[in-house]
């Protein structure tokens, strides 16, 4: 009798020290790749590369975009700049991010916008497709992309 005593209190300690390990294990990134590059044409604001990363936890998603394509016209301060970003999702249908988070840009300055919040589902394929910035609620600026992302779209 005191040996099964023995192996069920061995057994519920090993579980409990397996169930604290899981909870401290840290997570892994749901989202590959967090990083990915596409070309894109504002029109007359200019074209060329943008570079994403996106993140992800649970099935909230941010992405954060920063571009050559478009150069800060005149000094912009953080949050002056509504931004929906555009997505192929699972190469059936779209799904946009926004946000007014950009960082203070100084004139000339690459444009910078994010994270722009969405919500994913996993499984998700998502490529950005174009990308609308409202400056100042008064200048719209419409880009598209011309190339797909590199090295791949998001899969959540």
């Amino acid at each position: 009798m005191r040996c099964s005593k023995l192996g069920i209190g061995t057994a519920a300690g090993a579980a409990v020290l397996a169930a604290g390990a899981l909870a401290l294990a840290p997570t892994a990134a749901a989202v590959t790749p967090t990083t990915a590059t596409i070309s894109a044409s504002c029109g007359s604001y200019g074209s060329g590369t943008a570079t994403l990363t996106a993140t992800q936890s649970g099935t909230s998603a941010t992405i954060t975009l920063t571009s050559s394509a478009v150069k800060a016209p005149t000094a912009v301060p953080a949050g002056a700049v509504k931004s929906t970003l555009t997505l192929s999702k699972n190469g059936t249908g779209t799904t946009t991010f926004t946000g007014s988070s950009n960082p203070a840009m100084a004139t000339g300055d690459d444009v910078s916008t994010g994270p722009l919040k969405g919500t994913v589902a996993a499984g998700d394929l998502l490529q950005a497709t174009s990308l609308k910035l409202v400056v100042f609620g008064l200048i719209t600026i419409n880009c598209s992309a011309t190339t797909p992302q590199s090295p791949g779209p998001f899969q959540f």
